[in-house]
């Protein structure tokens, strides 16, 4: 009988954890960490990630420290990854390592990718430890915590939603002096709240610090959600350690080139890429050369090489900006590159047919030849295609091959879409050369 009701009671427990994981979550706050932790090992990973995405943030990473490593396996194999960073990062580095490193490699480089910053960025310059509360919270709620994290200086109230996205900001000195039965919500607060990107370059941490006299400043990721916060501490030192810096630079001491940089820095930087892009630039002359033929015999295709070559080149340009962008932005990670290709091939196919008919039209009314408008039409759609893939695959796969996509990927994209634009352009001219009369 016992046994019975024993299994009932863990049936309704599990049953009200994946109903009202919020409800539990704030019931389960008031619990000692080790007994949370007892009845998470008990339940389906899927639910513990719901409850997990409920609990304080603090509560949750002390469960995570706690949790022996087959079930931080486990969960964290199913965990939305942007969760799971969001906890491991509040985590101190030797833990922090130590946990990552036992993820499934792939997974562990993801993580390891995603937590770590660039040094001149905002999410290198905040404190992933912050002290966050919903709107629904009392003052009381939020004392009662304050107190029990002693080592930490806390001066603003980060306010949440239940997606973890910011959604105000309250001086702890407005909550010290509200009434202890009060919701956040009825408190005074700005919900126009001054915030940054965790990728945003410390220039703007600087500026925005001085712009608006701020105390700290909230980090967030692209969705809103909250990632840390800057302090006051560090955003002096981010605005002393931008002017050292810009001292450096002018006497090109710099990690990179900038206006200031010594000659032979600049010689280093560039010379190597001058003679890359010089290689590739005889490899598209060797394409041409292979059509001389066809182009003694049709003068005009030569004409029109640069249109094609052009067209295809601003196309892959595009679509390479736009996925460095998401790369830099972290929107968009290497296993995504299916998705990214398939939306860049679609864009491509349709805005070739769009600029093919166009250009058809042009070339038709200038030349007179149905044959050379229907060559550079089919040519173009093809062209612009190709660059469009090349352009989101090229930063991918270098990213994913540990390499700099921002250094050389505007180089084979430019290889790639003159190679391809004169490949398509001359090819179909030469197989199409008697068939349409162009001769």
């Amino acid at each position: 009988m016992k046994k019975s009701v024993s299994k009932a009671t863990h049936t309704l427990v599990i049953e009200f954890l994946s109903r009202y994981p919020e409800e539990a979550a704030n019931l389960l706050n008031d619990l000692p960490e080790d007994e949370i932790l007892r009845l998470l090992q008990t339940i389906t990973p899927s639910i513990v990630c719901d409850v997990l995405a409920k609990l304080h943030p603090d509560i949750a990473v002390e469960i995570i420290r706690k949790m022996e490593d087959a079930f931080f396996i486990k969960l964290f194999t199913r965990i939305d990854i942007s969760l799971g960073t969001g906890l491991l990062s509040r985590l101190d580095e030797e833990t922090k390592g130590v946990l990552i490193s036992r993820l499934p490699l792939k997974l562990a480089k993801e993580y390891q990718e995603l937590i770590s910053y660039p040094p001149d960025s905002a999410g290198h310059l905040m404190d992933p430890n912050v002290t966050t509360f919903q709107m629904n919270h009392t003052v009381n709620d939020v004392l009662k915590h304050i107190r029990k994290i002693r080592n930490r200086r806390i001066i603003d109230i980060c306010i949440i939603d239940e997606e973890n996205r910011l959604q105000a900001v309250i001086p702890l000195q407005e909550i010290a002096m509200a009434q202890p039965n009060q919701r956040l919500m009825e408190l005074p607060y700005n919900n126009r709240h001054v915030s940054i990107h965790s990728m945003a370059p410390r220039e703007d941490v600087v500026t925005l610090m001085e712009t608006n006299r701020l105390t700290s400043l909230p980090v967030i990721d692209l969705d809103g959600r909250l990632l840390g916060v800057i302090r006051y501490d560090a955003l002096v030192s981010a605005a002393q350690h931008g002017v050292t810096e810009g001292i450096q630079v002018m006497f090109g001491a710099g990690r990179d080139e900038r206006a200031f940089s010594k000659a032979s820095f600049a010689i280093r930087k560039r010379l190597l890429w001058l003679e890359v892009n010089l290689g590739t630039a005889f490899l598209a002359a060797f394409v041409v050369s292979l059509f001389e033929n066809t182009i003694s015999k049709v003068t005009a295709l030569a004409v029109f090489l640069p249109v094609v070559a052009g067209q295809s080149g601003n196309t892959g340009s595009q679509a390479l900006a736009v996925t460095m962008r998401g790369l830099a932005l972290r929107e968009i990670r290497t296993r995504h590159w299916f998705r990214v290709m398939r939306k860049e091939l679609t864009a491509g196919f349709f805005n070739g047919c769009a600029i093919a008919l166009s250009t058809s039209i042009f070339v038709y009314l200038w030349m007179s030849s149905l044959g050379l408008a229907v060559i550079i039409g089919i040519a173009m759609v093809f062209s612009m295609v190709i660059a469009g893939v090349s352009g989101a695959l090229i930063p991918i796969t270098l990213k994913s091959m540990g390499q700099d996509p921002a250094q050389s990927s505007s180089i084979i994209l430019t290889t790639v879409t003159d190679v391809v634009g004169f490949l398509s352009f001359l090819g179909l001219a030469k197989v199409l050369l008697g068939v349409l009369n162009l001769g």
